[in-house]
């Protein structure tokens, strides 16, 4: 259960930041007993895997406070966050779970869907939501959130890992702003379209 609450944890986090829960686990498990990647993961924790996960982080980090580019960027990570969400979910859950004959252990394959899914919700919430702040903001606005994402993301990862138990009310926070943002974003272009077809 615990396994499973980290790695949904991680997913959310990867659907924030793809790179920052990458990075956690690989340094926590390089540099500490915390987690023990089996054999299959190991490559997460090796210096090269964390050198590109390093760039790519810094990459990231900056396109998502560019106004337009964070659009551009959020369309590409469409693919990647979800991805690295069941990466992380397979591989934490690989990891608590080596030693022991569990049902996630024999069917690996529903923790890497879990993590795609969870990320994926997250990051939906994020791309639709971004467009909007730029909006309303001027794209002041984009610089402030992204800031709060990576926070978000690197809060989550290391909650997931030292304190998994509160990953639950960290998710229902974060299912909670993410309901609360769509439904801004629904009124935001409700109220775009009223104007544009508004006479005079």
């Amino acid at each position: 259960m615990l396994a499973a609450l980290t790695g949904m944890g991680l997913s959310a986090a990867a659907g924030l930041n793809a790179y920052i829960p990458f990075l956690v686990v690989a340094l926590v498990a390089r540099f500490t007993d915390l987690i023990t990647l089996p054999t299959g993961y190991a490559w997460i924790e090796s210096g090269w895997a964390i050198g590109i996960g390093a760039v790519l982080l810094l990459a990231e980090v900056v396109l998502d406070k560019v106004p337009a580019v964070d659009t551009v960027n959020d369309t590409i990570q469409t693919f990647i966050r979800p991805s690295m969400g069941g990466l992380i979910f397979a591989a934490t859950s690989a990891a608590s779970d080596l030693d022991h004959s569990t049902w996630m252990t024999q069917h690996p394959w529903v923790g890497v869907v879990l993590g795609v899914v969870v990320s994926g919700l997250v990051h939906t919430g994020k791309m639709a939501a971004r467009p909007v702040v730029n909006g309303v903001t001027i794209g002041a606005g984009g610089p402030v959130v992204s800031t709060v994402e990576d926070g978000a993301s690197i809060g989550l990862s290391l909650v997931a890992i030292l304190a998994p138990v509160f990953v639950v009310v960290a998710l229902a926070l974060l299912a909670w702003l993410l309901v609360w943002l769509w439904l801004r974003v629904r009124d935001w272009r409700r109220s775009r379209r009223e104007r544009a077809y508004s006479p005079g």
